[in-house]
């Protein structure tokens, strides 16, 4: 087992950056397991909501799930990162593709006229959206946070206490 103990011969810094990449694989299978899971929830209820209807609670909503599945797709992909910066980063990163939407780039306007680049890219630009940007990044950290402390806990050594007598024997 691998301890890590802050002493003299460690700055605070390192102990920190020890903790936030050194998760047991196992842990960082099963969290990426769950995340997956989550994704596969989130995608069809957002497009589900999004074109349910058109009124702008739809388009609301359905940005909201589309922030949602990038944090998450990020974290199940980099499953070390901190979540809280990789919510940040997916607000700033959609924000910047809102802003691409002015610009008439033939890079650009060629991925936006496939149907993936759409549902990606967006087809045009609205203020409106960034408010749901940041509603989206929220959540997305709020429903990564829970999701990542339930993995967590079931990582949890058992009390030698709690076990069996004869399962304490067995190991003996």
């Amino acid at each position: 087992m691998n301890s890590f103990h802050t002493s003299t011969q460690y700055s605070p810094l390192s102990a920190l950056l020890y903790k936030l990449t050194m998760k047991p694989k196992a842990l960082s299978f099963k969290y990426r397991i769950v995340l997956l899971v989550a994704m596969l929830v989130i995608v069809p209820l957002g497009y589900w909501i999004r074109f349910a209807g058109d009124t702008w609670l739809n388009d609301f909503c359905g940005s909201v799930a589309y922030e949602i599945f990038w944090v998450l797709l990020v974290v199940c992909l980099f499953p070390n990162v901190s979540l809280a910066w990789t919510a940040i980063g997916v607000c700033v990163a959609t924000c910047i593709l809102e802003f691409l939407q002015l610009w008439q780039n033939p890079f650009y306007l060629a991925a936006k006229s496939t149907f993936v680049g759409r549902l990606v890219l967006g087809n045009t630009f609205a203020w409106s959206d960034f408010p749901s940007y940041v509603v989206g990044s929220v959540a997305g950290w709020a429903v990564g946070r829970p999701l990542l402390k339930i993995v967590r806990r079931s990582f949890q050594p058992v009390p030698e206490s709690a076990l069996p007598m004869n399962q304490l024997d067995s190991e003996v």
